[in-house]
């Protein structure tokens, strides 16, 4: 079965024409959690296609699930709609995470039309030759101090937790997504420093492997940078900034910030209500 052309202009729930891109890369989903913003998600799923989808690891939390069952209608309807993609004949790549480790000893097999993958390399429309990875085997903290690894993230899910509640509140008021999480964590210098070395680090692995440059996640940062002609691409999370990395069909790279996405949506369609009254 071929992939959705070109010239589909199905609409989302919206009423806005579906968006067509050649390929979509997101991660750091956490399904599993309260922190997933799987509202965000279905939305974004529900107004893109793309021939090419890649889930760049952490889409399952299993570290959360271990310790807490949790998996509301939500998280099931995000799966229904990645393997419905994958029937139809989008070509769905699954890198796993850390926190998704589990699903590596599967790699290399194909199941409902998902291949998982180690890691992956994506030809752009362009011709440049991206590694795909989650990025987690360059976070010395995860590979070295696994205990401490863990420490983190349980710090980080309280933060998660003040994110929920904070964003509770803006929607009683009308106002848009905005995350304290991200926020803080930018705030912090030392955070700020070990994204540095941590993109610095991924570009240079790109560069041993003879790639034009890079596509991970991990560290919740949507990023593009240029490193001596190797480039850097982070997709970001769907628990903070609720990003993806999209590829036009001229293989132009873009990082969309999709509550930036669904106010201008917002803000677009009450013009054309009030231009229409």
């Amino acid at each position: 079965m071929k992939a959705l052309s070109k010239q589909d202009k199905r609409f989302g729930p919206s009423g806005t024409p579906r968006r067509r891109y050649r390929s979509i890369w997101i991660s750091d989903v956490h399904l599993g959690t309260r922190g997933c913003n799987h509202r965000l998600l279905i939305d974004f799923l529900d107004h893109c296609d793309s021939d090419h989808l890649y889930l760049v690891g952490d889409i399952i939390d299993g570290w959360r699930m271990k310790k807490k069952f949790y998996w509301p209608e939500g998280h099931n309807a995000i799966v229904r709609r990645v393997m419905k993609r994958a029937k139809r004949g989008t070509k769905v790549v699954y890198v796993p995470g850390n926190h998704d480790e589990m699903f590596r000893q599967f790699s290399g097999l194909d199941f409902g039309g998902v291949e998982i993958r180690r890691s992956a390399v994506h030809t752009t429309a362009d011709g440049r030759r991206l590694l795909v990875i989650h990025g987690d085997e360059f976070d010395a903290v995860v590979m070295g101090q696994r205990w401490l690894a863990f420490a983190g993230d349980a710090a980080y899910t309280l933060l998660l937790r003040a994110n929920i509640a904070v964003n509770a509140v803006r929607r009683m008021f009308d106002l848009p997504y905005w995350s304290l999480s991200a926020h803080a964590k930018h705030r912090v210098k030392d955070a700020v420093a070990f994204i540095s070395r941590f993109e610095e680090t991924v570009a240079t692995a790109a560069r041993k492997r003879n790639v034009d440059g890079v596509v991970c996640g991990h560290i919740h940062t949507a990023e593009h940078r240029d490193f001596d002609g190797i480039a850097y691409y982070n997709d970001g999370d769907w628990v903070e900034s609720c990003t993806a990395l999209v590829e036009h069909f001229d293989g132009r790279m873009e990082i969309l910030h999709w509550p930036s996405e669904i106010a201008a949506r917002d803000v677009a369609g009450m013009a054309s209500g009030r231009a229409a009254a």
